[in-house]
C-alpha cells in the first residue's frame, strides 16, 4: 500500500483525523509510516471492521492504524484512528 494517497484534515479542524491522532500522541507522519509500509500486512479491526495495520513508528511507538478506503483506483485512504497498543508477545 506504499503508493496510496492519504487524506488528512487540517490540524485546526477539531473533528478531523489530524486532531484525533494528535489526541493519541501521534503525528500524521508517524501514522503514514505504518499505514504506507508495504511490508506490513493489512488486517481487519475487531472493533470497527475497518482495514487496519499494526506497526512501529519511526519514533519507536507500536501503533494500530484503521482507515476507510476513499477510492480504489488509484488507491486513496482516510485514516480514522491510530493509537499506541501493547507490543506483540
Amino acid at each position: 500500500m506504499g503508493d496510496a494517497t492519504v487524506f488528512w484534515d487540517l490540524p485546526d479542524d477539531p473533528d478531523g483525523n489530524t486532531a484525533h491522532v494528535a489526541e493519541h500522541g501521534l503525528t500524521p507522519e508517524e501514522v503514514d509510516g505504518v499505514l504506507l509500509d508495504p511490508a506490513l500486512p493489512v488486517g481487519v479491526s475487531q472493533s470497527s471492521g475497518r482495514p487496519c495495520k499494526f506497526g512501529w513508528t519511526s519514533t519507536g511507538k507500536h501503533i494500530i492504524v484503521a482507515w476507510d478506503v476513499v477510492d480504489e483506483d488509484p488507491l486513496a485512504v482516510y485514516p480514522i484512528t491510530a493509537y499506541e497498543v501493547p507490543e506483540p508477545a
